[in-house]
């Protein structure tokens, strides 16, 4: 019962966390769309490093992965 309720709980903030996550978007749209001042560039450089994080971190841990395994194995 406890279990349950913690889990709708998250599901609860998570709904409340999108609405307000969605509300940037517009906004940010409508500064790229009136890019006068370059600030389009300065958005777009963002969204690649956040993007490129994420991706980063998984490489991170595969080849740390793969270390693990061969030093185990004592192949290194």
């Amino acid at each position: 019962m406890k279990n349950r309720f913690y889990s709708v709980l998250c599901a609860v903030v998570m709904l409340f966390i999108t609405q307000v996550s969605s509300a940037q978007c517009s906004m940010c749209r409508a500064i790229v769309e009136t890019d006068i001042s370059g600030k389009g560039a300065g958005i777009n450089n963002g969204i690649v490093y956040l993007m490129a994080f994420p991706y980063f971190l998984v490489a991170l841990m595969a080849f740390g992965f793969v270390y693990k395994m061969r030093k185990d194995a004592k192949l290194v």
